[in-house]
């Protein structure tokens, strides 16, 4: 019963989150309608063209109700039509998703067990040769920007060595060697970030007296670390996992435009060069989607992890 109202609670802000960044994001794009107008009918177009598309399209009502009535629109699966693509955004965003959704999960497959392998192995041996290494590579990985990551990778493997291609437009289909080195950028973009963090929770695990009195009782290193020590280390790691999700969808854009791999976020940065404003809408709630859909997640991983959380 307790955690169906924690949880209750938890989703009812998140919601509430949700519905402010929505109102925010339309209020920044729809707020004048005059531009709006513009935007989709051209510079072109003329006064009378614009005043009677904007009757048309019931922007002649107050702000908050064409707000409300967009928002059901929105939950009701209409998106409206881009204006740039001349196509309904449902069809037009939904491969586009896919295609997102397959990068970035390609970059969590290969992140998570790599980032966790790094940082138990680096905090159960802390100070020593190997826990050194994984700090240098961690520092040095999170202090390069995307952009320059993937410029850096596309010199070597593409320039120096000529073993990947340099663009991952799948224009014959899907190609792996394709996938290659966008998911490189990503995964190394992260997976230092997440070892520090798993490396420092794991420290703090086995200072802890239970690890001290297993260690007395004769157990094993390897069963100290991994039947008890490495549950309570992963709460940060897990928490942080999820909450690497909104920030690999906005890695997932600057790598998209770079490798001009036709996903969301490539859709996305042209409908705002474009001033799509209902696609660009559309895609903004779709993150913000993604974003409140994660920290769910995060929470619930949390609360499976620690029975503390759960008893409150």
């Amino acid at each position: 019963m307790r955690v169906a109202a924690w949880l209750g609670r938890r989703i009812g802000l998140l919601l509430l989150t949700m519905l402010a960044v929505s109102f925010l994001v339309h209020l920044a794009l729809e707020v004048n309608v005059d531009a709006v107008a513009v935007k989709v009918l051209g510079q072109f177009s003329t006064p009378d063209q614009r005043a009677a598309w904007l009757r048309e399209n019931g922007y002649d009502a107050p702000f908050l109700l064409r707000y409300l009535r967009w928002l059901g629109h929105f939950a009701s699966g209409d998106w409206g039509r881009s204006t740039y693509y001349q196509e309904d955004i449902v069809k037009l965003i939904l491969p586009r998703l896919a295609a997102s959704a397959l990068l970035a999960g390609a970059a969590l497959l290969v992140m998570v067990p790599l980032s966790l392998a790094l940082g138990i192995a680096s905090g159960v041996r802390a100070g020593s040769l190997t826990d050194r290494g994984v700090s240098l590579f961690a520092i040095l990985t999170t202090s390069v920007p995307d952009f320059a990551m993937a410029a850096f990778l596309t010199a070597i493997f593409v320039l120096g060595l000529g073993w990947l291609p340099g663009v991952s437009t799948m224009a014959g289909g899907f190609s792996l060697r394709e996938l290659v080195l966008p998911v490189m950028v990503l995964v190394l973009a992260s997976t230092g970030y997440l070892a520090r963090m798993t490396r420092a929770s794991m420290i703090e695990v086995m200072g802890q007296p239970y690890i001290r009195t297993a260690l007395l009782k004769g157990a094993s290193p390897s069963r100290i670390v991994f039947r008890h020590a490495l549950r309570n280390a992963l709460l940060t790691p897990v928490t942080v996992i999820m909450l690497q999700i909104p920030w690999i969808l906005s890695g997932v854009i600057i790598v998209e435009v770079f490798f001009a791999y036709r996903g969301f976020g490539t859709l996305l940065y042209q409908a705002a060069l474009n001033s799509d404003v209902y696609l660009v809408e559309a895609c903004a709630m779709i993150s913000v989607v993604a974003v409140v859909a994660s920290q769910l997640l995060a929470d619930i991983a949390y609360a499976a992890l620690d029975p503390r959380l759960r008893g409150k």
